[in-house]
């Protein structure tokens, strides 16, 4: 069974960083997509970023690119997200998630394993 283990979030500054880290296991194939979407309170959940695993096709939502970068260490099976120049309107519940294909124009949101989420909160 797959499990995803978030971990990184804090509070922070405005205009401050954080690392995200997605600690991914039981994946019987190489060739996976993990994705990072967030929820704030009283608003819809929205995707955040996605990699493929096999070719490291990024996706990001428009809100978070030049800001936000993703990668992927597959000697450790985890994703990171390192997040800079943090908004207020970043606040949220970070959650990462087995997807779907990887473009870099579309994140296929098909989600099966999740995580519990990591809370980060930018103080403006």
């Amino acid at each position: 069974e797959v499990h995803l283990v978030e971990s990184g979030g804090g509070l922070v500054q405005a205009g401050g960083s954080l690392r995200l880290s997605c600690a991914a296991s039981g994946f019987t194939s190489g060739d996976y997509a993990i994705g990072w979407f967030r929820q704030a309170p009283g608003k819809e959940r929205e995707g955040v970023s996605c990699i493929s695993s096999s070719d490291s096709t990024t996706y990001y939502t428009d809100s978070v690119k030049g800001r936000f970068a993703i990668s992927f260490d597959n000697a450790k099976n985890t994703v990171y997200l390192q997040m800079n120049s943090l908004k207020s309107e970043d606040t949220a519940v970070y959650y990462c998630a087995e997807v779907g294909l990887v473009t870099p124009n579309k994140c296929f949101w098909d989600i099966d394993y999740w995580g519990k989420g990591t809370l980060v909160a930018v103080s403006s």
